[in-house]
């Protein structure tokens, strides 16, 4: 079983950044390809980043990509999320979760193991 505990949220102003963090207890952590969400208020679960279980494969939203950066140490069994240039609409819980099916989705409900989220509020 993989439990996930994220960290690192805040209040931030927008052109700000913050850096989260993603623990996993779990003996392989390399076993999982790890992916970020968000989730706004009355809004769905939203896809934001995902990496390989090696890390050499990256994968990004569109609203996301070119300021956000997804990372992993299988050493530490911990990911990353540097996000870069915040603006208000980055503002939600965001959550990691952990996924083992053979071909990458966007979609929360093949991902498992989700932690308690991290608050992100960015102010204009």
């Amino acid at each position: 079983q993989v439990q996930l505990v994220e960290s690192g949220g805040g209040l931030v102003q927008a052109g700000g950044s913050l850096r989260l963090s993603c623990a996993a207890s779990v003996r392989t952590f390399s076993n999982y390809r790890l992916g970020w969400f968000r989730q706004a208020p009355g809004k769905e679960r939203e896809f934001v980043a995902a990496i390989s279980w090696n890390g050499d494969s990256t994968y990004y939203a569109d609203s996301v990509k070119g300021r956000f950066t997804i990372s992993r140490d299988n050493g530490k069994n911990t990911a990353y999320l540097q996000m870069n240039s915040l603006k208000p609409e980055d503002t939600a819980v965001y959550y990691c979760a952990v996924s083992q099916t053979s071909i990458l989705s966007t979609v929360p409900k093949y991902w498992n193991n989700w932690g308690q989220g991290t608050q992100v509020t960015v102010s204009s």
